[in-house]
């Protein structure tokens, strides 16, 4: 089976796309192959998953920059745990546009770097900054058999409502242009505080402009997800607590994946 890339994005910042995206990818692996690349230069899915902050120090040279500009990814892919890789990411990944220009690169050369290993895995789950540039529009791009998707991230605020149809053009652009077969898996609703009272007013309203696109799972927040980056989720006694919303989460995705598409 080729693997399912799973794009986790929207042009807003603090929206759990990095805690999102390495979860998805630690509950993933329990049973199947996952590879995770992290396209945000912030680096945060890459700290999150190797407790590494120094991360310009620790991968100089060794990232999903150098994997994106030699084509080939598997020089640049590291062992998080049995079924999680990782190809990581750092500062340096702001200078993609130029690199790209340099060395005559179009927006399919994420998928040309890990087409040598789309049989290697079940799942790719990508990780992408809050800007709509190359470094999201790329991701979008990336075809694989087993499919492609995109989450789209949405933290309960009018600026995200307002991000969420900038990103969906972003996908119908990208499956017009590169990715034929590219689908919205769904909006997820994520940190959303379960005493808000405006939360109600999102959901009904999302829901009447994107019918039937919603995951019914909310991911609500809670204390003992945000400290993940720092207990991890090796011999942490609150994982559980942790996960709590995230495990439907995958549950559904995994439902709503099922189909493996066709070339385009």
């Amino acid at each position: 089976m080729t693997a399912k890339i799973i794009t986790f994005g929207i042009s807003k910042g603090g929206c759990s796309k990095s805690i999102s995206s390495g979860i998805t990818s630690y509950l993933l692996s329990k049973k199947d192959r996952v590879l995770t690349v992290d396209m945000d230069g912030q680096g945060n899915l890459t700290s999150f998953l190797t407790s590494e902050y120094d991360i310009c120090n620790v991968f100089e040279k060794k990232t999903v920059l150098e994997a994106i500009i030699d084509g080939d990814a598997r020089k640049y892919i590291i062992k998080i745990s049995e079924n999680l890789d990782l190809i990581p990411s750092n500062d340096f990944l702001a200078t993609l546009p130029r690199m790209m220009y340099e060395n005559g690169l179009g927006l399919d050369a994420l998928q040309k770097a890990l087409e040598p290993v789309m049989e290697d895995y079940d799942w790719i789950i990508i990780d992408t900054p809050p800007a709509l540039s190359e470094h999201t529009v790329m991701p979008l791009s990336t075809y694989s058999k087993g499919g492609s998707y995109a989450v789209v991230m949405f933290d309960g605020s009018m600026f995200a409502y307002y991000a969420i149809p900038k990103f969906l053009e972003i996908i119908e652009g990208a499956k017009e242009r590169y990715n034929p077969n590219l689908e919205t898996a769904g909006i997820l609703f994520s940190l959303i505080d379960a005493r808000a009272k405006e939360n109600e007013i999102m959901e009904e309203s999302v829901d009447e402009d994107y019918p039937g696109v919603r995951f019914k799972t909310i991911i609500k927040r809670k204390a003992a997800t945000r400290r993940l980056a720092i207990t991890g989720f090796d011999e942490n006694p609150e994982l559980k607590n942790a996960l709590e919303y995230y495990i439907p989460f995958v549950k559904e995705l995994k439902k709503r994946v099922k189909k493996e598409q066709p070339q385009g």
